[in-house]
């Protein structure tokens, strides 16, 4: 199958070219395409995926764009599991948020962006999503790995073991996969992309995802959540709470998976305090030091986000 059978025909022609953008942890291939003065990004995920995870994904994505919380879908190609949407030009999230003068502002935005996620109609087409069975099922071979730190192996135990607060919310349309590589600033709106995994989960869950990855302070996470919820909040709630610590953990243990998988010797002697911090990571990755499409760059990162699942109390 070629990469311009995937586009629509008003696409295809000599002049269309075609840029790797990614490989994601699902496996599908990400490609940028230039077309008619026009860019676009073309996702293709593996025909032996199923079609109707597929088919969720797609009408999740295509109910956010019509939102405004998604990049527009232009063509779906079920047959060859292929999307096309417009190419959003990222002006960086991150750096509003990291700025003194804008962190309110930046907070307010992804409150009220999130809101409106969990706004959205709720897809009862599939599964709710099971965060902990995600890990569960990641841990027995992770945990058979002889390369697996003390460390990790106790906070992948333990985050498996706890029991999670009762929520007290009913689900909800949610993205599940909200870290800063799927936040797309376009100057004035917050978009998500990559709908892969959307599915009704309990709120909080999204919130403390990205709350672990941006690495918020309580403070900042209450904000965060009154932008949410549109009224102040007290406290963090124990569910958020429990969300944040699982969160790190379970993407922890996928990154590490990954590099074992890769080949990765590990290192079981490693210590939470020689582990590398987020912060550490994410400036070797702008830098250009390290490459999560590396086994080297899933292990540093595995390593970090697992470090902080521990430092967060699991």
């Amino acid at each position: 199958m070629t990469l311009d059978a995937c586009l629509p025909a008003a696409l295809r022609g000599p002049a269309t070219t075609f840029t790797r953008l990614s490989a994601g942890l699902s496996g599908a291939g990400v490609h940028r395409v230039d077309a008619g003065g026009r860019a676009y990004v073309l996702k293709v995920i593996s025909p032996d995926e199923p079609l109707d995870a597929w088919r969720r994904a797609t009408r999740a994505a295509e109910r956010a764009a019509a939102a405004a919380l998604a990049p527009r879908v232009v063509h779906a190609d079920e047959g060859r599991r292929a999307v096309v949407s417009e190419l959003v030009v990222d002006r960086s999230f991150p750096p509003l948020l990291g700025d003194p003068r804008t962190r309110d502002a930046a907070l307010e935005l992804l409150g009220r962006t999130l809101r409106r996620v969990h706004d959205l109609p709720v897809d009862e087409g599939g599964p709710p999503a099971d965060p902990r069975a995600l890990l569960g099922g990641v841990a027995p071979a992770l945990l058979g790995w002889a390369g697996l730190p003390a460390f990790a192996r106790d906070a992948l135990r333990a985050a498996l073991e706890v029991e999670p607060p009762a929520c007290g919310r009913a689900p909800v349309q949610s993205h599940n996969d909200v870290n800063p590589t799927n936040l797309v600033l376009d100057g004035e709106r917050l978009l998500l992309l990559d709908w892969t995994t959307a599915a009704p989960n309990e709120p909080y869950w999204d919130l403390a995802t990205i709350a672990m990855f941006l690495r918020l302070d309580d403070a900042a996470c209450l904000r965060l959540l009154a932008a949410h919820e549109g009224a102040p909040v007290d406290a963090l709630p124990a569910r958020f709470v429990h969300d944040r610590r699982l969160a790190a953990v379970l993407c922890g243990a996928m990154f590490l998976a990954m590099a074992s998988r890769g080949g990765h010797a590990g290192a079981a002697g490693a210590t939470r305090g020689e582990a590398p911090t987020l912060g550490d990571v994410y400036g070797r990755l702008r830098a250009g030091g390290l490459s999560v499409a590396t086994a080297e760059g899933q292990w540093q990162l595995g390593l970090a986000l697992t470090r902080t699942g521990a430092d967060l109390g699991l």
